[in-house]
C-alpha cells in the first residue's frame, strides 16, 4: 500500500474549466502549473486530473483518441509532465484520468477493428457476428462500419466497448476472459499505464473500472480478477502508484486491487452519497429530500451507517474508502445545501476515514448552473462551469470574449470567488483550509482505519446527530436546526480542538447547538 495515502487530501481539476491563459476560453495546463501554490495552500497534496488525453470531446474528453497523447487544448506532453514535476516539488501528486472500458469510435484501434478484413484489432473491441445482430443485454450499433457487425457501446454510441472478454460466453462471438485477444487489450492498457507512470504521474483514478468484463456475475468476480492482475504489475513495478476507481463498490472494487474506491452511488434505495447530501436521482431543490446534511430535510443518518459501515468493516484492512465533495458527473452540493450546511458537511467529510476527494470551487461553495448540454454533458453540464477567481472580467478564469468561453461563467452579483473568501475568515474557504489543516496536524484524523461511531449506537436512537470517534479525537454533526444533548459513554475533559457554532461537553454530555460541528481530544 502507498504509504503517502495515509495523509492524501486530492483536488480534483477539471482542466477545460480551471484556469485559461491563452486567452482561447478554454483551461490549459498552464492554468493548473499556476494554480499549484493554492492548491497546496488549500491543504490538498494530491490532484486528480480529469481526462486530458486527446479526444473528438464528444464526452467531456471520456472519449478517448489517443491515450499517449494530449489533447492540444490543454497543452503538450511536456507541459503534463511538468505538471508532475512542479506539483512533486510542492509535495503534490497527481493522478490521471483513466478510461479504459471504451475508447473514441476515431481511436485507430477502432477505426482497424471496423475494417471488413480481420487484423490485430479485429477482438480489440466487442463486435457480434452478423450486421444484423443483437446483442441481448447491451447497448450496440449497427451499420456504421464496413464490418458486417454490430458493436457493443461502454456508454454514448461515440463509446465503443474494449474487449475484456465475457465471464461465462453464450454466443460464438463472445469471447473468454482469458482469450488472447482479450488479453492483449489489458496488455495494451497496462503498456497506457507505464507510459504515463514513467513519465511522472503518480496512478490514476479509472473510469467505470467495475464495466469491463461483460455478463459478470453478482460480486463482479471477473472484472476483480482481471484488475487484479493490474494490481500485481504495479506493485512489482510502480509501488507508490496508486488506483482509485469509480466502482461505488468499495468491497468489490478494493478486493479487485483498488487502493480506494468512491463510496458515491446514483440509485434511489442504497445511503451512500445521496442520503447525505441530496438526492441526486431525482435532482429536487427541496422536495422529497431527506439528505442527512439539509436542516429541516428529517434525513437519517442510519441510512448512510448502514451501508458504509459494511463497507468499512469488510475493507479496513486492505484499502481506503473516499467520500467526496462532489464530482464532474454529480449536481453540484451547494444546489441545495447552503453555506452553513456545506461546511457541517465538508467537516464531516474531511474527519472520516478514508481518502477524501474536494472537487474544484466546491472549497467557495460554487453554485450549479442550469445549462445547456456541453459537450455529453447534458444536466452534469452545470457543474463543470469556468473556476470563480476573483471579481471582474469572466471571474478571474479567462481574458476571452464571453461569448467564447467554454462555459459561462456565474453572472449573480454575489458569486463567490477565491479573492473574496480569502479576505473572509468565516468563510467556506476559510473554513476548508482550517479543516484540512486540523487533518493534516493529526493522524488520528487521516485515512487510518480507526472509526468507532459513538452515536447512534442502534435503530432506536434518534435519527441524528452523529458522533463518532476516531482514535484521541471525538467529533460529532448536528444538521438540524434544534439543539441536541447527546449522552457519551465516558467523559471528555479537554477542550474543544475544533468547532463550526457553538457546541461543547460537560463530562459525559455532549451539547450540541444548532447546525453545529465539534472535535475534541479524549
Amino acid at each position: 500500500m502507498p504509504t503517502w495515502l495515509e495523509d492524501a487530501v486530492f483536488y480534483e481539476i477539471y482542466p477545460q474549466s480551471f484556469l485559461d491563459t491563452n486567452g482561447d476560453g478554454i483551461g490549459d495546463f498552464e492554468g493548473i502549473l499556476r494554480k499549484l501554490d493554492y492548491i497546496k495552500n488549500l491543504g490538498c497534496n494530491a490532484l486528480w486530473i480529469n481526462p486530458c488525453f486527446d479526444s473528438p470531446f464528444k464526452d467531456g474528453g471520456y472519449d478517448v483518441r489517443d491515450y499517449k497523447k494530449t489533447a492540444p487544448r490543454y497543452g503538450t506532453n511536456d507541459e503534463l509532465k511538468r505538471i508532475f514535476i512542479e506539483a512533486h516539488q510542492r509535495g503534490i501528486r497527481v493522478l490521471l484520468d483513466l478510461v479504459p472500458g471504451h475508447t473514441s469510435e476515431e481511436h485507430p484501434w477502432f477505426i482497424e477493428s471496423s475494417k471488413a478484413k480481420p487484423n490485430e484489432y479485429w477482438n480489440r473491441f466487442i463486435w457480434t457476428d452478423h450486421c444484423f445482430k443483437r446483442a441481448e443485454g447491451l447497448g450496440f450499433i449497427g451499420g456504421e462500419s464496413e464490418r458486417a457487425a454490430t458493436y457493443i457501446i461502454n456508454f454514448f454510441k461515440c463509446q465503443p466497448a474494449l474487449n475484456y472478454g465475457f465471464l461465462k460466453p453464450k454466443e460464438d462471438w463472445q469471447l473468454p476472459l482469458d482469450h488472447p485477444d482479450c488479453m492483449a487489450t489489458w496488455e495494451a492498457m497496462k503498456e497506457v499505464m507505464r507510459f504515463w507512470l514513467d513519465a511522472g504521474c503518480d496512478g490514476f483514478r479509472v473510469d467505470m473500472a467495475g464495466s469491463l468484463v461483460k455478463f459478470d456475475d453478482a460480486d463482479k468476480s471477473g472484472t476483480q480478477s482481471m484488475w487484479r492482475t493490474i494490481r500485481a504489475m504495479l506493485d512489482a513495478e510502480y509501488p507508490e502508484a496508486v488506483l482509485v476507481s469509480e466502482w461505488s463498490c468499495p468491497k468489490q472494487a478494493i478486493g479487485g486491487g483498488f487502493h480506494v474506491d468512491f463510496f458515491l452511488d446514483f440509485t434511489e434505495n442504497r445511503g451512500g452519497y445521496r442520503s447525505l447530501f441530496r438526492n441526486y436521482a431525482k435532482n429536487n431543490t427541496g422536495s422529497g429530500d431527506t439528505s442527512f446534511f439539509k436542516a429541516g430535510a428529517k434525513g437519517n443518518i442510519h441510512t448512510f451507517l448502514d451501508e458504509y459501515l459494511d463497507h468499512y468493516e469488510a475493507t479496513k484492512d486492505k484499502g481506503y474508502i473516499s467520500l467526496v465533495t462532489g464530482n464532474h458527473d454529480t449536481i453540484r452540493l451547494a444546489y441545495t445545501l447552503n453555506p452553513r450546511e456545506l461546511a457541517l458537511a465538508y467537516g464531516f467529510i474531511f474527519t472520516m476515514p478514508g481518502v477524501p476527494f474536494l472537487y474544484y470551487g466546491d472549497e467557495i461553495g460554487m453554485r450549479y448552473l442550469p445549462l445547456p448540454t456541453k459537450e455529453g454533458g447534458y444536466f452534469r453540464t452545470g457543474s463543470r462551469t469556468p473556476m470563480q477567481w476573483k471579481a471582474g472580467k469572466n471571474l478571474g478564469f479567462s481574458d476571452a470574449a464571453t461569448d467564447k468561453l467554454y462555459l459561462p461563467v456565474d453572472l449573480s452579483p454575489d458569486a463567490p470567488t477565491v479573492e473574496a473568501q480569502e479576505q473572509d475568515p468565516g468563510s467556506l474557504l476559510s473554513t476548508v483550509k482550517a479543516l484540512l489543516k486540523l487533518r493534516h496536524e493529526h493522524p488520528d484524523l487521516q485515512s487510518k482505519a480507526n472509526l468507532e461511531i459513538v452515536y447512534p449506537q442502534d435503530k432506536s436512537s434518534s435519527p441524528g446527530p452523529l458522533v463518532y470517534r476516531r482514535g484521541n479525537f471525538l467529533v460529532a454533526v448536528n444538521p438540524d436546526r434544534a439543539a441536541k444533548s447527546i449522552p457519551l459513554p465516558w467523559k471528555v475533559l479537554k477542550e474543544t480542538v475544533y468547532s463550526i457554532g457553538p457546541c461543547s461537553i460537560s463530562g459525559d454530555t455532549c451539547r450540541m447547538e444548532g447546525q453545529s460541528f465539534g472535535v475534541w481530544g479524549l
